[in-house]
């Protein structure tokens, strides 16, 4: 069994609007002028290099923006560019986040128990609620339809509705597994938060994760529920991928990422002998550091060779504590023996690294060529789709556009001549 990454494509609309409270990088570039079309450029060109690199590939497309019948919803009537106008004379705030593009970060999407994990030996899929954040809790519906015609080919994978939104669930971005090897039973580590604290929510509730292990059915030794600790969260780690990272055996970790972190290490090391903990001190890298520079919002990959691969967004690079560290953990003769960095500048200036970016399935070959083949990638695909973005994403958005109409249409074109080019119809992901 391999593990496959989806990606999300970014969106058009790609916006820096500052609305995820507790993400830092968001609210420290809101108001800024994105650029889309560099955006998606560059999320693009990570995905090539996980190609090149040996490992299977596929995206999740950019949701309908701005979401006009999320508004109608919230009372505004007409044809969506009434609806869009409406909103934005009365209440500027809640078009900002009917046009945000922040489905691009796939994390979040689901959680994902691989069928080596589960009791009735099928893979459970979670689509996430994502309700504490207006902007993120409109993404279900279109979230659950992609996956659902992702999978629909594969009798052993179950595709579950979000938990009822008074549970709140963030997807995977809160999940670690552990496996000897992708293709054996792992041991699944769910993080939650208490809080708010300092003001920020904790989006992961313990409910929720509760929820997911027995929806999953995951045996008693293959879950943990796991804390995550207050000062990761006041330090804007508003999820557990900013602080954690996990690849087969290894755990790379920051000292402080978790509430009881001896108390987890101990289950872990009961439950799973041969994992790998490698902890980075804080006397070496802050938490400061590690969330602006996004060390642990990295892929962790295992290459052909059998040594593991980090790759980190170019910002790790220009943290001198962080660029330290690195140098002394590929000189440690340990399991992660290498380290590449990629430009991705416009998702991390919202907050989201190269893990942000992906939701990772565990398949076989025969499942891999069961999935509908529009959501994966080749050479030739990568090429149609950085020609299609080229033309019909906007090169910049500053905050006063989000209220264009013209914007609002080109934004429609895009994804529309998106769909056309990959085959899907007009109302397949509607």
């Amino acid at each position: 069994m391999l593990e496959v990454n989806f990606d999300g494509l970014v969106g058009p609309s790609h916006n820096y609007a500052g609305l995820s409270l507790g993400n830092i990088a968001s609210a420290t570039h809101a108001g800024a002028t994105s650029s889309p079309r560099d955006a998606a450029l560059q999320g693009l060109a990570k995905m090539r290099r996980m190609m090149a690199l040996g490992f299977a590939q596929g995206l999740l497309l950019p949701h309908d923006r701005p979401d006009a019948n999320w508004l109608r919803q919230l009372g505004f009537a007409g044809n969506d560019m009434a609806v869009c106008r409406a909103a934005w004379e009365a209440q500027p705030a809640l078009l900002r986040n009917a046009f945000s593009a922040s489905a691009m970060w796939t994390a979040n999407a689901a959680t994902v128990s691989p069928r080596p994990d589960t009791v009735d030996g099928r893979t459970h899929i979670s689509v996430a609620n994502l309700s504490s954040m207006p902007h993120r809790s409109i993404e279900a519906g279109q979230t659950g339809r992609q996956l659902r015609l992702l999978f629909a080919g594969l009798s052993g994978v179950a595709v579950h509705d979000p938990l009822p939104a008074c549970f709140g669930d963030e997807g995977a971005a809160n999940h670690v597994r552990l496996c000897p090897g992708h293709g054996q039973p792992g041991l699944e580590i769910f993080v939650h938060g208490s809080g708010p604290v300092n003001g920020f929510p904790a989006r992961q509730h313990a409910a929720a994760s509760q929820a997911l292990v027995r929806r999953h059915r995951l045996a008693p030794d293959r879950a943990i529920l796991a804390r995550q600790s207050n000062d990761a969260i006041a330090a804007g780690a508003f999820h557990n991928d900013v602080v954690a990272v996990a690849n087969e055996t290894v755990l790379f970790t920051h000292e402080q990422a978790f509430a009881e972190r001896e108390s987890l290490y101990s289950q872990i090391r009961q439950l799973m002998p041969e994992a790998q903990i490698i902890e980075v001190p804080a006397s070496l890298v802050s938490l400061d550091d590690a969330i602006r520079s996004y060390l642990f919002n990295s892929q962790l990959v295992t290459l052909g060779d059998g040594g593991m691969l980090l790759l980190l967004p170019e910002e790790a690079r220009e943290v001198p504590s962080v660029a330290h560290w690195l140098q002394d953990l590929v000189g440690a003769n340990g399991p992660i023996g290498q380290v590449e960095f990629m430009p991705l500048r416009e998702s991390m200036r919202n907050g989201g690294g190269p893990a942000c970016l992906r939701l990772r399935v565990v398949l076989d070959q025969g499942e891999l060529a069961a999935l509908d083949q529009r959501f994966l990638l080749d050479p030739a695909k990568c090429d149609a789709l950085a020609a299609l973005i080229e033309r019909h994403w906007p090169e910049r958005i500053a905050p006063e556009d989000i209220g264009q109409p013209d914007l609002w249409r080109q934004c429609q074109s895009a994804r529309a001549a998106l769909l056309d080019l990959l085959g899907f119809g007009p109302e397949e992901l509607l």
